[in-house]
């Protein structure tokens, strides 16, 4: 194995145990949030990108990059939430093919109760990965990585 081969199968190495790491996570906290608030994980992360907006709303292409979905299985995800009285869509002003989605009173409640579930079972699997010696050194890298905003 050459020097480039060994540089592939590192990053392959890197991206297995991201990729362990994130199952792990999402595991626990589809469990927990199903349980408690009758979320999925990610109809939690639509309403979290939608409460950061501080009141104000997202255009459907935002909502599929911050879900990591296509756009149809963003708008399905929106139907459903909609259908819940958790979000609501609106037509843009400027451009008629333009639709904004944002938090509705009962979306913004339901997410202030799956919050502290959200948390505290990502806590608890991040301590959980902490203790097997293959995803340790991930976790502990985390609180290192700087997102911009």
């Amino acid at each position: 194995m050459g020097i480039k081969d060994d540089a592939v199968e590192v990053r392959a190495q890197g991206w297995r145990t991201l990729a362990a790491l994130h199952g792990l996570i999402e595991g626990e906290l589809e469990r927990s949030l199903q349980a408690e608030s009758q979320l999925s994980v990610v109809e939690y992360t639509v309403l979290d990108a939608l409460n950061r907006q501080d009141g104000w709303h997202m255009r459907m292409q935002q909502l599929a990059r911050a879900t990591a979905l296509s756009p149809s299985a963003t708008t399905r995800l929106v139907n459903r939430l909609e259908d819940r009285g958790l979000l609501t869509r609106i037509l843009c002003d400027d451009d008629r093919r333009g639709i904004y989605t944002e938090l509705t009173p009962s979306g913004s409640s339901l997410l202030a109760e799956a919050r502290p579930v959200h948390d505290a079972t990502l806590e608890r699997a991040l301590e959980q990965a902490q203790a097997l010696p293959e995803l340790a050194t991930l976790v502990g890298a985390l609180p290192t990585l700087h997102v911009p905003a």
